[in-house]
């Protein structure tokens, strides 16, 4: 026979167990909870910085700011008449100082697609505005990619022009939604903040 003593003991040490897995579960689901909840509902790209050039040592200045976010199914297209999860607004400014000239041409742009991985993304602008003596850009899109290296790493961008958007026969073709190589060109100062998110499944489909 097992004395009251020890069936007590017993019960109390099943009940231990049971509370102790209840509070991990409890914890594990509140953890998922919160990291669920500090997920940003749409991606984004920040942040201002110059640039190198690898193949290219000189002393110009090239920088480029972007303030990006994703408005997916906001842009009405034909064939898409209620827009595309990689649907995108902002703003993207490009400076480029050159020192043998000792100039700075600028351009601004409104963002139209935006497309994220973790700590990466693609993003193209139609040019609204240009500098005096700058490129003939205004109505065109343009393209640049980001690398957001964080801690470890230095931050890169690459981009749609300088010899990176030809055809078979040298001359630049037009630069498709979200288009643009990988960023090659690395940050010398300042930097940018890529916060990714999963492209949504349409409204409609939810």
């Amino acid at each position: 026979m097992i004395s009251s003593r020890r069936k007590t003991a017993a019960v109390l040490a099943a009940l231990a167990v049971t509370v102790t897995l209840a509070g991990t579960s409890a914890a594990s689901a509140s953890a998922t909870e919160h990291r669920e909840a500090h997920k940003p509902a749409v991606a984004s790209v920040t942040g201002s910085a110059t640039f190198e050039l690898p193949y290219w040592k000189d002393k110009d200045v090239r920088s480029f700011s972007f303030d990006a976010h994703g408005a997916p199914y906001t842009h009405a297209l034909p064939g898409a008449p209620q827009g595309l999860p990689f649907d995108a607004e902002g703003t993207v400014k490009v400076s480029h100082h050159s020192a043998d000239q000792n100039v700075t041409h600028t351009a601004e742009g409104r963002v139209d697609c935006l497309v994220t991985g973790p700590h990466t993304a693609t993003l193209t602008a139609v040019i609204t505005k240009v500098s005096p003596g700058g490129p003939d850009w205004v109505g065109k899109r343009i393209g640049f990619s980001v690398s957001d290296g964080g801690k470890g790493e230095r931050d890169r961008v690459g981009f749609s022009w300088n010899g990176l958007n030809l055809d078979d026969k040298g001359q630049d073709v037009p630069v498709g939604t979200c288009m643009a190589p990988a960023p090659y060109a690395p940050v010398v100062k300042g930097g940018y903040t890529v916060k990714h998110a999963e492209l949504p499944a349409p409204p409609w489909k939810k």
